[in-house]
């Protein structure tokens, strides 16, 4: 076996024991064997995860204090890699502002940089790379990045990051930047903050550039927190197939951060995958009408006048402790603590509209993820308990868990010689 768990000699012994005397095989851990045999032989990939710095406490973190994605955890969960994402939110848009945000993102990258170095994990920057680590029994890092205020105005940065490993690259987080416009705009609110909804209708000039960049590179192109106009540019533009590291389906939780049935027949049309996410925020069930109702109510309690239904959004720009503890520990008790019935019912929808190839996981853990049953890597496999209960066949669970990001990330690599 790969992983760094293994199934208990005593139910080996009830599956292979052929005396006549052994005792019958019971099937709940004939299901438990089934599962882990099952678990064991996919590469199982989370497409999106931040970086928890260490030393520094994070609202974030694990019940524990420390990365949900943390390397011990990966191995007692049995997941193989994770995106580590160099990411920051909004920031000025000014040379204080740039340098800010890459201040963030170089003590990120030596995060993970260190974690690389521990004794059993290796970060990784190809498909064949990741393979071997997977064959190895490693835990393999993948870099990411998301925010292009990151790069400032100079697309050619892009050359640096990926010369440092990372691999997907997605351009916009909260807030729109010089490079493309966000899913989540900042609104005009009485909390201070003003943002149009759209300032570029999608990519700017530099968004536009910096896709093609990627893609030249043989970088993923990561259409998450984009607008949806900046989605669809981004499929005019890529000559190679991109991803959605951590969005869920809009048409069952209706948020603007969630992909609309447009941007998901259209990733996948390019051969793309979209990962969901263990996000309660992005799995509600918006048609809920006393839910909508209620959520309304607490934002508008804690002084957000908007009509912006995402649940969690602006909540940082509440100046007062109190009000910000309220907001949030009720809009957390309206949607309760999620399961992965959420989170499969959109897997489902996914693989029912746009199939088995374009479907992926990417958790967003360390940034507000997790629900009942999978709250961090620890336990990644009641998800496949789960897929297997649904009735999905283990090559399917392991297109999903990670065939289908390594189908992309060698694609891209392959095209990006090809045009050399």
């Amino acid at each position: 076996m790969n992983k760094a768990w293994s199934v208990p000699a005593c139910l080996v012994c009830l599956i292979g024991c052929t005396s006549p005397t052994s005792a019958p095989v019971v099937e709940s851990q004939r299901a438990a064997l089934d599962v882990a045999a099952v678990h064991d032989r996919a590469l199982v990939l989370d497409a999106h995860a931040d970086i928890e710095l260490p030393d520094k406490p994070s609202r974030y973190a694990d019940a524990d204090g420390r990365s949900k994605v943390a390397p011990d955890k990966m191995r007692a969960g049995g997941v193989d890699a994770v995106v580590m994402s160099i990411a920051v939110g909004p920031g000025p848009r000014d040379e204080a502002g740039y340098a800010a945000a890459r201040s963030v993102a170089a003590a990120e990258l030596a995060a993970v940089q260190a974690l690389a170095a521990e004794p059993g994990v290796a970060l990784v920057r190809t498909g064949d790379e990741l393979v071997a680590a997977h064959e190895r029994g490693d835990r393999a890092l993948i870099l990411g990045f998301q925010n292009a205020l990151i790069l400032g105005t100079e697309v050619e940065t892009l050359d640096t990051f990926f010369a440092d490993g990372v691999r997907v690259f997605a351009l916009t987080h909260m807030g729109h930047n010089d490079f493309a416009d966000s899913s989540r705009p900042i609104f005009i609110s009485d909390l201070g903050r003003h943002e149009v909804t759209e300032e570029h209708g999608g990519l700017s000039a530099l968004g536009e550039a910096a896709v093609r960049r990627i893609n030249a590179l043989g970088g993923i192109v990561d259409v998450s927190q984009l607008s949806k106009s900046a989605v669809l540019e981004v499929l005019e533009i890529s000559t190679a197939p991109v991803i959605a590291s951590h969005s869920n389906v809009r048409t069952l939780s209706n948020v603007s951060r969630n992909l609309s049935d447009e941007e998901i027949d259209g990733i996948a049309a390019g051969g793309g995958v979209i990962h969901v996410a263990p996000f309660r925020g992005y799995l509600f069930d918006s048609s809920d009408p006393q839910l909508d109702a209620d959520i309304r109510a607490a934002r508008r309690a804690a002084g957000v006048k908007e009509d912006y239904l995402y649940p969690f959004e602006l909540y940082w720009e509440m100046d007062d402790p109190e009000v910000q503890a309220t907001f949030l520990s009720t809009v957390s008790n309206l949607l309760g603590p999620g399961s992965l019935e959420d989170m499969l019912r959109h897997i489902d929808y996914l693989v029912e509209r746009v199939g088995m190839d374009h479907v992926g996981i990417g958790t967003d853990f360390n940034h507000g993820s997790g629900i009942a049953g999978f709250d961090d890597a620890s336990e990644a496999m009641n998800v496949t308990a789960a897929l297997l209960e649904r009735g999905y066949s283990p090559a399917e669970i392991g297109q999903i868990w990670g065939g289908n990001f390594l189908r992309v990330l060698r694609e891209t690599e392959r095209r990006a010689e090809k045009s050399m």
